[in-house]
């Protein structure tokens, strides 16, 4: 059985920028990150969001944005974007 673990939703706001792409996180100091590409910025980004989380915790500290529980039986909805060539 999955031991459950909790997620948080973020909105990230992807600009293009003359070494490919920037992604950031709204009201989340220092949750950014570049890329080559549209999906690398992203997904860097989100290792940056999980290293301040992991951060914060350490320091008995929240991220600040609704957290909810993650078990076996819950289903997500979750768009992003997908670069096409």
């Amino acid at each position: 059985m999955m031991a459950d673990s909790h997620a948080v939703y973020f909105s990230v706001v992807v600009e293009s920028n003359e070494d490919g792409y920037l992604a950031t996180i709204p009201g989340l100091q220092g949750a950014f990150a570049e890329g080559d590409t549209l999906d690398q910025a992203i997904f860097n980004c989100i290792d940056v969001v999980r290293l301040i989380a992991a951060y914060r915790a350490e320091r008995g500290e929240s991220l600040g944005y609704n957290q909810f529980v993650l078990t076996p039986e819950t289903r997500l909805t979750v768009a992003f974007p997908v670069e096409l060539a």
